[in-house]
């Protein structure tokens, strides 16, 4: 990730606070000390996310309500978690949230199992078993919260259970966090692209405006004269470090010539350049390269540059697949990789889906070390050069595409995968093999369903719920095929 992302993702705030009814305190000696208590385990648990938690504490009254949504907002949180340690009125919830204007969680969480019983009934003092009753009252008010979100046509997200022994809790709770991670970088973040569209490949043709819309960010135009203006400006002592790093990073095959590796350092550097220009994120590319020689040789010379700035963190998809650069980039900042991938072929006999692309790579999720081949013909693309071939490591892997709707959205379309062993194309290109849960045909045939366009980023793990997570922050539905 580069030093800017890296900055901005460091600055994400989560808000915290806990809701009681402040007749109580006067009634039952310590509940308000005791759920106050609760709301800083809480507190120190989101803490412990890697995240800044603004806490409030226990908001007990409708003035406190207001305050409290002017204090989030000042403080420009991302999400806000609402723990319900017993019951309240829901004056003390809307306020908060209705002026913060970002998503809330509401934490349902009891401090135990269950009451004990035999001990509660065997107290002699019925005021003090109504105190303890209410500390793990919590449920109560839930409905009556969730009706006047919804009246008031505020989403809202629970996470039910106990405050402690219990992992689904904390497991969720990270998940938001992760996806207001997310989230944060995308709304960040400047993606540049760089060139034009693959003439008459209209699946990937992309609204920027809905882009910006739906993720937040800045699209940077630039112009691939740049690329190739930098590329004159590289020093020799930049160009052997850059073919140092080839070396260090990539499996060079012997077949590979020094000129190769010389002009695919000398854009890799300019690439370096052009990034820290722009303070980039993210990058899609495409120049057919006829017609001016400089151009030509700058942009069949990019996939070992751009392979390594995916591997930091700035995820580069080709043909100008500015969707599939948003896609690489959620999966990237959820530490997952995000490779550039499509359908290759079908393997009927073991029903798995060949998938791969040529052009960069992400080489922190590959199988091995990535092997750089020379390419005599850039196939369906002017010039030749040097390219990597690799396959995502074995394991599970998550497929997302960012699709672009008829009706003028963006959906999330997800699928959960094993990448499996077995003989791949040894093309120069990358390459793996798929299985499915339902299948090879009916994968297929359900994925083309959707709509996508015919790239997606492919990540290791599975995290479907993560970018569900992520896909309610922004409003943008998932849709998952397996």
């Amino acid at each position: 990730m580069n030093t800017f992302s890296k900055q901005i993702t460091s600055g994400l705030k989560i808000g915290l606070f806990g809701i009681g009814l402040n007749t109580y305190w006067d009634q039952f000696e310590g509940l308000e000390q005791r759920l106050s208590g609760y709301v800083d385990e809480v507190a120190d648990k989101l803490a412990g996310f890697g995240s800044g938690v603004v806490n409030l504490g226990l908001i007990d009254t409708p003035q406190k309500a207001f305050e409290a949504g002017s204090r989030f907002r000042q403080e420009d949180v991302d999400l806000i978690f609402l723990y319900v340690t017993t019951y309240a009125l829901s004056s003390t919830v809307l306020p908060v949230v209705k002026r913060a204007k970002v998503p809330v969680v509401i934490l349902n969480l009891t401090p135990g199992a269950a009451i004990n019983y035999t001990a509660f009934n065997k107290m002699d003092n019925r005021t003090a078993m109504t105190g303890e009753w209410l500390a793990y009252c919590s449920a109560c008010p839930v409905p009556e919260i969730a009706n006047v979100f919804k009246r008031a046509a505020i989403p809202f997200y629970q996470i039910t259970g106990m405050l402690h022994s219990d992992p689904h809790v904390w497991q969720q709770v990270e998940e938001w966090i992760a996806a207001a991670k997310v989230a944060h970088t995308m709304y960040h973040n400047t993606l540049g692209v760089m060139g034009n569209y693959y003439g008459g490949m209209l699946d990937i043709y992309s609204d920027l405006t809905l882009q910006c819309a739906t993720f937040g960010g800045h699209i940077e135009i630039m112009e691939v004269d740049e690329l190739s203006g930098l590329r004159d400006t590289v020093q020799q002592v930049e160009l052997q470090d850059k073919i140092n790093e080839f070396h260090e990073r990539f499996d060079i095959q012997p077949d590979c010539s020094d000129f190769e590796l010389e002009r695919a350092a000398a854009t890799a550097v300019a690439l370096d350049k052009l990034v820290a220009k722009y303070g980039l994120g993210s990058m899609a590319y495409y120049h057919k390269g006829t017609g001016n020689a400089v151009n030509e040789n700058t942009m069949s010379s990019v996939i070992l540059g751009n392979s390594l700035l995916t591997a930091a963190g700035i995820p580069v998809a080709g043909e100008y697949e500015i969707k599939n650069a948003q896609a690489m980039k959620i999966m990237d900042s959820f530490g997952v990789g995000g490779s550039f991938t499509e359908y290759y072929a079908m393997d009927f006999n073991d029903d798995v889906v060949l998938m791969g692309h040529d052009g960069p790579c992400h080489p922190a999720i590959a199988e091995g070390k990535i092997k750089v081949k020379p390419l005599q013909v850039y196939h369906g693309k002017v010039g030749n050069g040097l390219s990597v071939e690799m396959s995502v490591n074995h394991g599970p892997v998550t497929m997302l595409s960012v699709v672009e709707t008829a009706g003028g959205k963006i959906i999330f379309l997800v699928a959960e995968a094993e990448s499996v062993p077995g003989p791949i194309l040894e093309i120069g290109n990358t390459n793996s093999r798929y299985k499915f849960t339902i299948g090879a045909r009916a994968f297929v045939e359900t994925w083309n369903s959707h709509g996508p366009a015919h790239h997606c980023a492919v990540g290791k793990g599975h995290i479907a719920s993560k970018i569900k997570k992520l896909g309610d922050l922004l409003g943008v539905e998932t849709v998952k095929v397996c």
